[in-house]
């Protein structure tokens, strides 16, 4: 018996090893295009990340839910404050499917920048997100310049500077 199930049995594991030998989307890569999107925000206007070229873009990958999220969220709208007159666009993208809370929190939080949804996280997965919060940075030519995974002050002097150098460029 074990021997007339061995071929199938064989033929089973060498499918199994092309399948996880096979590549699938690779990870957005620092230096080459970020990978483009279009989501509506909560005011219902439509962004397209590719129709941004020629402004730096921050691209937060976010939750209401999520503590560190809160956290770094006044730092955020510090810096869209400090450098949007210059060219920084920020897209939040949250993955929020409750609109009310979502709302709630960006009056709460005076998020001043469009917040996106992506409820079916159709941006976490194209950007392979590990978890939120998670920062992408794209130059004017819409290369992906960095990534940050966790919570970051990101109105420190050395992040001013490098996106005031990007918008320079």
């Amino acid at each position: 018996m074990l021997r007339a199930a061995l071929p199938r049995l064989l033929s089973l594991c060498l499918c199994l090893a092309a399948l996880s030998c096979s590549e699938g989307p690779a990870k957005p890569t620092i230096g080459e295009p970020a990978p483009d999107f279009a989501l509506s925000a909560l005011d219902d206007s439509r962004y397209r990340l590719s129709e941004l070229r020629g402004k730096v873009v921050f691209v937060n990958l976010w939750a209401t839910w999520c503590p560190p999220c809160r956290h770094e969220m006044p730092s955020m709208v510090r810096l869209y404050d400090l450098l949007r007159d210059e060219g920084l666009e920020i897209l939040a993208v949250s993955e929020d499917n409750d609109e009310d809370a979502l709302r709630r929190f960006v009056q709460s939080y005076g998020v001043n920048f469009p917040v996106l949804r992506d409820e079916n996280k159709k941006v976490y997965n194209l950007y392979m997100a590990t978890g939120v919060p998670e920062t992408h940075l794209i130059d004017k030519r819409g290369k992906l310049v960095s990534s940050i995974i966790g919570p970051f002050d990101w109105t420190s002097p050395e992040v001013v500077a490098r996106v005031r150098e990007l918008l320079r460029q």
